[in-house]
């Protein structure tokens, strides 16, 4: 929550070219340590007070960028917002990927955490070179100009009524954009993508990490069961969903169907309560099937990454062009929240198991 505020704050503040590549470069400083600290044995409580003191900077600084990378592509066509929510399926399903191999070739644990980390930096350097060349692209620079000019044209406006109406806004502070302003005309698709947020996170993986395979009886497939049935598949869907929405736009913009499609992923809390969930107090086993967990994981994972992805696209469209990175930050700061409330409400679901 602090984090989402700490972003939109920033946003506000900070000048974006600053914002991304001090995030950034701050994200790989604290991955690099963590890598080096991998091999540096620690006792429990040391260890766990610089663990808490990197996420709570990794946490902070990623929300500051996320929220950036979607003011930016805000200034740019629908589709460009597509790629972002897609990276982050991405992301997912490669850590998911990356813990069934360990897994699989019963690679020490240390070992393999000091790999994930080393291809973070790696990623991260990446991200760092890509965002310093994209101002040189001339179709960039078009939307950019675009966007200083449709503010210049605005201020100007207000400059010259102001100049008309001396006294009557003598004791008002006028601004470029307002906040609240915009936040009038994207309400509907903030509170939206904050509801699907929350919804999947007070559920994934709080409930569903805890499901327990009817079939392995003790096999193999009971140690793949969750990395597999719960990870795997809920972020290789969660990734077809964002990617989708490259190619498909459907409901639109401003069509009931969208809202109400994201009030009805509700029903997936009660369905992964009755699957096989241990341990348990309260509920009892409706849904012993493995397939039957399979089946709402699936389906549960695209509805997240395609409602969503359809949200984060749509925010700053229903603004004017000028607007549109305020827009996407401020949606970037609701899809943060959602994600807090969703870890908030989680502990209250497993509770009701």
């Amino acid at each position: 929550m602090s984090k989402a505020g700490f972003n939109l704050s920033c946003s506000v503040r900070i000048p974006q070219r600053l914002r991304v590549t001090g995030s950034l470069f701050i994200i790989m400083l604290v991955f690099i340590i963590t890598a080096v600290l991998v091999k540096v044995p620690l006792e429990p409580l040391p260890f766990f007070s610089v663990t808490m003191v990197k996420i709570i900077i990794i946490n902070s600084f990623g929300a500051v960028l996320q929220g950036s990378l979607f003011g930016m592509a805000g200034l740019l066509p629908a589709s460009y917002t597509t790629p972002i929510m897609s990276g982050q399926g991405l992301a997912g399903t490669f850590a998911a990927a990356s813990m069934i191999c360990a897994i699989a070739s019963g690679s020490e644990l240390q070992d393999a955490a000091f790999g994930y980390f080393i291809v973070a930096c790696v990623v991260v350097f990446l991200s760092i070179l890509s965002y310093v060349l994209l101002p040189k692209l001339t179709f960039f620079q078009f939307y950019q100009e675009r966007n200083r000019k449709q503010r210049s044209d605005e201020q100007n406006a207000v400059t010259l009524m102001n100049a008309e109406n001396k006294d009557a806004a003598e004791d008002e502070k006028q601004q470029s954009i307002s906040m609240m302003k915009i936040f009038k005309k994207i309400w509907i698709l903030a509170s939206s993508v904050c509801f699907t947020f929350t919804v999947t996170i007070g559920t994934f993986p709080a409930i569903t990490a805890d499901t327990r395979s009817t079939l392995a009886d003790g096999g193999t497939w009971e140690r793949y069961f969750v990395p597999v049935s719960c990870f795997l598949l809920f972020n290789l869907s969660d990734w077809t969903g964002r990617s989708l929405t490259a190619v498909c736009m459907w409901p639109g913009k401003d069509s009931p169907v969208l809202p109400a499609a994201i009030l009805a992923r509700v029903v997936f809390v009660p369905l992964f309560m009755l699957c096989n969930v241990q341990p348990r107090l309260h509920l009892p086993v409706f849904f012993h099937h493995d397939g039957f967990f399979i089946a709402f994981m699936l389906i549960f994972a695209f509805s997240n990454g395609y409602l969503a992805s359809l949200c984060m696209c749509y925010g700053p469209k229903n603004v004017l062009p000028h607007e549109a990175e305020t827009a996407g930050a401020i949606m970037a700061f609701f899809l943060a929240l959602g994600l807090a409330t969703g870890a908030a409400v989680s502990f209250l679901f497993r509770a009701l198991v």
